[in-house]
């Protein structure tokens, strides 16, 4: 058993206009009660955390975790996700354990998952303009109606190939159960080291999602013309618009998610209960 892990100062990220403002109250409440400074955040929000807390409560589903990961991603700062929302992938901490789940980490008890984390840099005019880190994935793909994209992908400098799908994600593990896996990617534990770029509908069938060691460079070039606008979403939640020539270069961050994982659950377990997996026949 680990040593005792000292809690002087929290976070609280909760999802704006959170309905459940009566229950953030309550954990804001028994930190205080347990002399823990207390700093409250709204997922949305782009500032930084300021002084580093000791650890970060995330407060709400797994959009929520998403936002609190990409605040507190340079200090390292460990989350524990409790689960507010629906389906609650990544948040195993569920609403009635969590002051359980606060005190045995605090105690030692309880281990904290590092996760690989990706981070997506825009070149434009051979400069970067944009960087967006991201927990779940980034995704390159249309904007508006529909239409086909025609992407050229890199890895380490080796041309894959040209891609004409409807976008290709670049998936972490912690992602492969969400975009990545509807579009029929790999699931992947969250703790390996390794990244999985999935075409989206690819024209030619051929092309097949692949993982790939976590320290991988991915270059994906938004070929001249397009016939459609082509965006990049970071995590479903952060988007900016590319142009005909843009280089993305997608690569793992430089810092890491640290999850606070429940005692009560496995990665395993989560799957079978989200996935309602019968193992049956007729299932």
């Amino acid at each position: 058993m680990a040593g005792v892990v000292k809690v002087a100062r929290a976070l609280l990220v909760q999802k704006p206009g959170n309905p459940d403002a009566a229950f953030v109250d309550d954990v804001a409440g028994y930190l205080r009660g347990r002399a823990v400074d207390v700093r409250r955040l709204d997922a949305d929000a782009q500032a930084r955390c300021g002084e580093p807390p000791d650890i970060a409560l995330s407060l709400g589903g797994d959009g929520t975790l998403l936002n609190c990961a990409r605040i507190v991603a340079q200090q390292e700062t460990p989350i524990l996700p409790v689960n507010l929302g629906t389906l609650g992938f990544i948040t195993e901490v569920a609403k009635p354990e969590w002051k359980e789940a606060f005190e045995r980490y605090r105690s030692g008890r309880l281990a904290v998952s590092r996760r690989v984390m990706v981070v997506a840099g825009v070149m434009r005019g051979g400069r970067e303009v944009v960087r967006l880190p991201g927990l779940n994935d980034a995704v390159i793909s249309t904007s508006g109606t529909p239409k086909i994209t025609r992407l050229q992908v890199a890895l380490s400098g080796t041309a894959v190939g040209r891609y004409r799908a409807d976008g290709v994600i670049l998936s972490t593990p912690t992602g492969s159960t969400a975009y990545s896996m509807a579009a029929g990617g790999p699931i992947l534990h969250p703790e390996m080291q390794a990244l999985v770029l999935n075409p989206v509908c690819p024209f030619t069938l051929s092309n097949r999602p692949l993982v790939v060691p976590a320290d991988e460079v991915v270059e994906i070039t938004v070929e001249e013309p397009q016939r459609t606008e082509v965006v990049l979403t970071v995590d479903g939640q952060r988007s900016v618009p590319l142009q005909p020539g843009d280089r993305v270069v997608l690569r793992r961050y430089e810092h890491s998610a640290l999850i606070i994982q429940s005692d009560r659950r496995n990665f395993y377990e989560v799957l079978r209960h989200k996935l309602h997996w019968a193992g049956e026949p007729g299932a």
